[in-house]
């Protein structure tokens, strides 16, 4: 017998699937940024500023990067803010299905969305600009779950924040920019140095950034870079667990 969380979760994902804007977004369009860049003679040119490595090299973690920010920032509080607003979380708290069961299949579709996008981007990095694989995997693996963690905790804290889908475009917006900037979207982060490079990775897309590219050249993650995004996590989740209203 299937559990009525269960049965939501299912309902999530097949009205995700529907979703084609939000697919497009979140799965291709940073796939088809990164073929772009990597059409770009200067962008597959070595770099000594770089430490050798070239700009398209760099825009692998961001494309990632990107599709985090996609999937949180853009998509999944629009969704949630829309189910509060029409009341669709308060008929189902009068279901054996709570709210909280919407939640977590919001959070699943879109991880898994982001999972799906971040293979493709590494793949068709490697295949066309043979840019390099993650060399420590376990490095990787580490500030890949930290950082989809801690985007997911943006979301969810816009979300509990915003008391309509119109309140949530606002603050989804006031997040977004700044968000696409700490990230090296614009600008790659390493191009930056001294104390601007140093704020930058004090925040959450900053610090995933570092732990990206350090685990992409090889080495494990600067444990700050770590701690920066658990960090952030944590506060993140605290605020939408007090904040959050299902209706």
């Amino acid at each position: 017998m299937t559990s009525p969380t269960a049965a939501v979760i299912r309902t999530e994902t097949i009205l995700f699937a529907r979703e084609r804007l939000a697919l497009f977004w979140i799965v291709l369009f940073p796939s088809l940024l990164l073929v772009a860049l990597g059409l770009v003679p200067s962008f597959r040119e070595h770099n000594p500023d770089f430490g050798g490595r070239r700009l398209i090299d760099l825009y692998v973690p961001v494309t990632v990067l990107l599709s985090m920010i996609m999937a949180a920032i853009m998509t999944m509080p629009a969704t949630l803010t829309s189910y509060r607003e029409s009341g669709v979380l308060r008929r189902l708290g009068t279901t054996p299905a709570r709210p909280a069961s919407i939640l977590l299949g919001q959070v699943l579709v879109h991880a898994a969305a982001v999972a799906a996008s971040s293979v493709i981007v590494i793949v068709i990095g490697w295949v066309l600009f043979d840019t390099p694989l993650p060399g420590s995997l376990v490095g990787y693996a580490v500030a890949y779950v930290l950082a989809l963690a801690v985007s997911l905790g943006i979301g969810t804290a816009i979300t509990a924040v915003s008391p309509n889908a119109k309140a949530g475009q606002v603050v989804g917006m006031v997040v977004f920019f700044p968000s696409m900037f700490t990230a090296g979207v614009y600008f790659p982060v390493e191009v930056f140095g001294g104390t601007v490079r140093d704020i930058i990775s004090f925040t959450p897309y900053g610090a995933a950034s570092n732990a990206l590219n350090d685990a992409t050249s090889g080495t494990f993650p600067q444990l700050m870079d770590l701690a920066v995004m658990g960090g952030w996590a944590v506060v993140l989740y605290l605020i939408a667990v007090r904040t959050f209203r299902w209706e």
